[in-house]
């Protein structure tokens, strides 16, 4: 189920708002948010924009993590410091399950409706895109749901071998710990249940390094 739509309806039962006054006043078409929350349903960047836009006082940072306070205060200087503005800078969500080279949608700024974008995290490094992870085998540094910011290696000079990449290959999108083996490379997993394997560079599309996570609880 989609946090953020959660922590909206927590907003808007603290702050007293009717849920008809704020579809209203974010673009949205009568009992929509209703159907959204009952589905679990992704919320588009459209939509966040302009409630962030809407309602100042609702914190972005809260709103996208659940972390800090839920209305900007001084007491919380992430919050009380991030300034919104008419234009909300963004980054594709890649579906993890995405076909091979479906980080094209980053490198091109593509949006699609397998391809969300996400306001910035703030409290995260810079990154070109976010994936969320899925199932045990990158555990327990990596945990399924874990929201990952990752940023593209270019350069092959610059990988970091032995580090959490995210490969776009041939099969799709893999989350492995990487070696460089020649030809190929190596990848590895941090749960022992599951054995190492190798992808021929030829078969790698796009290479990025996570640089920092969510955990959504």
């Amino acid at each position: 189920m989609c946090k953020i739509l959660n922590r909206i309806k927590e907003y808007l039962d603290y702050k007293g708002i009717p849920i008809a006054t704020f579809e209203r006043s974010v673009g949205m078409s009568n009992s929509s948010f209703g159907k959204q929350l009952k589905k679990g349903a992704a919320i588009g960047t459209d939509k966040l924009e302009n409630i962030l836009i809407n309602y100042p006082d609702l914190s972005p940072v809260w709103l996208l993590t659940g972390q800090g306070y839920m209305i900007i205060s001084p007491d919380d200087p992430v919050s009380a410091t991030l300034q919104i503005s008419t234009s909300v800078d963004t980054r594709p969500r890649i579906p993890f399950d995405a076909a091979a080279g479906s980080l094209s949608l980053a490198i091109q700024g593509v949006s699609s409706t397998d391809c969300e974008q996400i306001p910035v995290i703030p409290t995260l490094p810079q990154y070109d895109f976010s994936i969320i992870a899925r199932g045990d085998s990158m555990y327990p540094e990596f945990m399924s749901g874990d929201e990952l910011a990752c940023a593209f290696v270019h350069e092959t000079s610059f990988i970091q071998w032995g580090r959490a990449h995210i490969l776009d290959t041939a099969q799709g999108v893999v989350l492995k710990k990487i070696f460089d083996r020649k030809t190929s490379i190596l990848c590895r997993s941090i749960n022992s249940d599951y054995p190492d394997f190798e992808i021929p560079k030829n078969d790698i599309y796009h290479l990025a390094i996570v640089v920092g996570l969510i955990r959504h609880f």
